[in-house]
């Protein structure tokens, strides 16, 4: 295997997300992967399954690259350009297949490693960045702000998940409100908590400007 690989999976990210504005931008990418790595060493993971995963977790994503996602065509080329064994990249694609948020169907990974990138993923879509970054996909889709006639729609399946159109505030409580308590690691538990507080004090303080009470 490549000793430069994880310096080169950096590189490649870069590339793949320059033009992204959609939150999924490569430097989401490398938060995921410092926080991976962070959880990973308190945890006692496996520190390269999880920076690997983390790094490409995002290459073949369902909403980013949909002609790539089923196989994981991007991140398993650059794996195997860079010599690793068969075994690995299968378990690096597994970890890879848990991560994402599907609504009610959501999973919780079998192995350690997925459950360290999965909250890292997570723990990057709340708190102040995760609100910047729920701004920057809902104007980069089109979706209203917040509509107060659009209520939001709880307990979705996977497949409502992926087509439901809303307003941006709504996903706040389709999604977001619920991310603290799906967290697997004790580690992002902690990291969380802060996160999920600061988050639910933005949407109570744009409510109520909204309404015109502040």
């Amino acid at each position: 295997m490549d000793k430069n690989i994880v310096c080169d999976a950096i590189e490649y990210v870069k590339t793949v997300f320059k033009d992204d504005y959609s939150g999924h931008d490569y430097f989401h990418t490398l938060r995921v992967y410092k926080l991976a790595t962070r959880i990973a060493e308190h945890e006692n993971a496996d520190l390269l399954t999880v920076q690997l995963a983390a790094l490409l977790h995002d290459v073949d994503d369902v909403k980013l690259s949909p002609e790539t996602h089923a196989n994981k065509d991007r991140a398993v080329a650059f794996l195997r350009e860079h010599g690793v064994s068969v075994d690995m990249i299968k378990t690096v694609c597994e970890v890879i297949d848990e991560v994402s948020f599907r609504g009610a169907d959501s999973v919780s990974p079998k192995t350690i490693e997925g459950k360290c990138v999965q909250d890292a993923d997570r723990l990057d879509a709340i708190g102040a960045i995760g609100i910047a970054r729920t701004f920057a996909f809902g104007g980069s889709h089109k979706q209203a702000i917040y509509d107060p006639d659009v209520k939001p729609l709880l307990n979705m399946s996977e497949s409502q998940y992926r087509n439901h159109v809303s307003t941006t505030l709504n996903h706040f409580y389709e999604k977001l409100f619920l991310l603290k308590d799906m967290m697997n690691t004790s580690t992002a538990k902690k990291l969380a908590e802060e996160r999920d507080e600061y988050m639910r004090g933005f949407v109570a303080e744009f409510l109520d400007e909204w309404d015109g009470n502040r």
